[in-house]
């Protein structure tokens, strides 16, 4: 007997983080799309690659928030007959681009600075500082909007460390910017393009690699399967546990499927140790989507129930047997269906 359970609370919980989610990516949004206008003029006039790399790096920073938003949006459409768990993966999805969007920016960055290293080209200085410093306020603005958000949800880890990113290029150019004004270094503009790529891709890759153990459906990190078996098999009644899968449908919703072995009761008492399974993987590790599969006998070949002998281990010869009986019934019942 397979069955499943599924918390209404954590849908009521989830609007609520919906409605949050939203707010914050608009706000970032709005502050990003400013400053990318603002760093783009800006670095045509002071001729800064940082500048330039910057807003480049901002464009696809809201084009990847706009892709949260969309994302976001499709999470809150309910489920239907075809996508039993809705649209939740729309998050993983969208973390997966924004990750990877990240990590062909950096490439770009990268070979520009190159053709600057090879060939320094004069800056700018205090039209540089200027858009700069505007630039860092207005990321920090947006990161602080972010900031809680990020901790809860992939899909806005995502979007966090797109605007964490253009917070400490802009942080890079202010401090490239003032070096040079004192010094006439022009080729470290180019040399804080690459320092502020390598930071950026760490949290890239990092990014990538969640949503790929994510939509690998892996074990969710935070979880230990080993440690959940030993819990499950301690309850009375649970003697044992078989084929079980644990793997993240979305940013903090776990599911967990499983084969209970118990004894030889009615189906109606397992009620019992299907409560307490629920209340153990709901209450200490945050499951709360389960499909709990009972078994009254593990063997090999399988079993059947039989209303008087019980479970019975499935062989050849009693399958055989089995099946005669079932024949012999059948053409029973065809006959007294002739005579009448």
């Amino acid at each position: 007997m397979a069955l499943h359970l599924h918390s209404e609370g954590a849908h009521l919980e989830n609007n609520h983080a919906f409605r949050a989610n939203r707010r914050a990516l608009l706000v970032a949004i709005g502050i990003t799309a400013g400053i990318m206008l603002l760093e783009a003029v800006g670095g045509f006039i002071a001729n800064s690659l940082a500048l330039l790399s910057d807003a480049g790096h901002m464009l696809t920073d809201v084009l990847a928030l706009g892709l949260s938003l969309i994302a976001l949006q499709f999470t809150a459409r309910p489920a239907s007959s075809t996508k039993t768990y809705g649209f939740y993966r729309m998050e993983i999805l969208a973390a997966l681009v924004n990750g990877s969007s990240l990590l062909l920016i950096c490439a770009f960055i990268l070979f520009e600075a190159y053709k600057r290293l090879r060939v320094p080209e004069a800056v700018d200085i205090p039209s540089m500082l200027v858009v700069a410093s505007i630039g860092l306020a207005a990321n920090l603005a947006a990161a602080s909007v972010m900031v809680s958000r990020s901790r809860q949800s992939l899909n806005l880890k995502g979007a966090y460390l797109h605007i964490l990113g253009d917070a400490l290029s802009s942080l890079g150019v202010i401090v490239g910017g003032v070096i040079i004004m004192f010094t006439g270094w022009q080729i470290l503009d180019p040399i804080i393009s690459v320092l502020i790529c390598l930071i950026i891709l760490k949290g890239s890759v990092r990014l990538v690699r969640e949503s790929v153990h994510i939509l690998l459906e892996a074990v969710p990190k935070d979880l230990d399967l080993v440690e959940i078996q030993r819990g499950l098999r301690e309850i009375r009644g649970v003697k044992d546990l078989h084929d079980v899968h644990l793997w993240t449908i979305s940013s903090g919703i776990y599911a967990m499927s499983a084969h209970v072995l118990v004894d030889d009761i009615l189906m109606s008492r397992t009620g019992d140790i299907l409560q307490e399974i629920n209340r153990l993987l709901r209450s200490h590790y945050g499951i709360e989507h389960t499909t709990i599969q009972f078994e009254c006998e593990s063997c090999e070949e399988g079993f059947y129930c039989d209303l008087q002998a019980g479970c019975v281990a499935v062989t050849r010869s009693n399958r055989e047997s089995h099946a005669h009986s079932r024949n012999l019934g059948k053409e029973e019942r065809g006959s007294h269906g002739k005579e009448n």
